[in-house]
């Protein structure tokens, strides 16, 4: 299965090297962006909600 994937990603690989260069650079604009994006919402809720985790056990530990 590992051997479909990797060919798989080299088709693609080769595909995408052969667009002509604005057409790579609006590919990778479209997919990498809301990627970024998304990566960045979901890192920031992670560390809002260990945050929040923290500080209720330090409250708890005070009283």
């Amino acid at each position: 299965m590992l051997r479909a994937v990797a060919d798989w990603w080299d088709a693609v690989e080769l595909w995408l090297t052969q667009l002509p260069f604005g057409f790579q650079v609006l590919l990778a604009t479209v997919v990498l962006v809301p990627l970024c994006w998304g990566t960045a919402v979901l890192s920031d809720r992670v560390v809002n909600a260990a945050a929040a985790r923290i500080a209720a056990r330090r409250a708890v530990g005070r009283d």
